[in-house]
């Protein structure tokens, strides 16, 4: 347990202390923006691995067992996970590095954008809240609770970052956007166009899920539900 723990303080860390502050600036000053993409994606990725590793070591201690109606409301909530995840990965936006220059854009707000300003984050933080309430157990809590604390932080930490590069073209975006899905919708900020996600997206979300939830048991072992 101990290496999990420091598996995902390694993985928070990085982004927060790193990709969240200052010292990014420091560093790119130093190296170039992309050495620091590419040392960063390393770091990154190595730590995802640290923690699946660490995750697959670790004893397994169970606190809860899930009802059968919580394993169904994760499972649906895992599945507008990945609408989210998938459509927002394929959908180019100004929280996306090296896409910023879209808020220069008079309709920088379209498609997934209109719903959410970090769809693929908010993906996440569905997904691993699903696993958490599913897996009771100490090590999934801390290996999904990694996944989730980053990123349901991410979107404050790229809104901050991208209102001081950006100013009032960034003021401009987030005013007709939100971070929580359809916030943006419902207050009459914006309105919702299924037209701009495109249809292939949101076939392309349910393809992978579909994939995802029949291959799951042979991937990691254990049923979705």
């Amino acid at each position: 347990m101990a290496m999990l723990l420091l598996a995902g303080g390694f993985f928070i860390g990085i982004h927060i202390l790193i990709s969240g502050t200052a010292l990014r600036g420091v560093i790119v000053a130093a190296i170039g923006e992309r050495p620091y993409q590419a040392v960063f994606s390393l770091l990154s990725i190595g730590g995802i691995v640290w923690l699946v590793r660490a995750y697959g070591a670790a004893a397994h201690e169970v606190i809860w067992v899930a009802p059968p109606a919580v394993q169904l409301a994760a499972l649906a909530l895992v599945f507008i996970g990945f609408l989210l995840v998938v459509i927002g990965l394929t959908t180019p936006t100004p929280t996306t590095v090296g896409a910023e220059n879209l808020l220069q854009r008079r309709e920088a707000v379209r498609g997934i954008t209109r719903v959410s300003r970090h769809p693929f984050l908010c993906g996440v933080v569905l997904w691993a809240l699903a696993h958490i309430a599913v897996n009771g157990d100490r090590a999934s809590i801390v290996f999904f609770g990694s996944f989730f604390l980053l990123a349901l932080i991410g979107p404050f930490l790229i809104d901050r970052k991208r209102r001081l590069q950006f100013g009032e073209d960034w003021q401009r975006f987030a005013e007709q956007t939100s971070i929580v899905p359809f916030a943006a919708i419902l207050q009459g900020r914006n309105s919702f166009a299924l037209a701009e996600i495109g249809l292939w997206r949101i076939a392309l979300a349910v393809a992978v899920f579909a994939g995802f939830f029949y291959f799951h048991p042979a991937l990691f072992g254990v049923g979705v539900i």
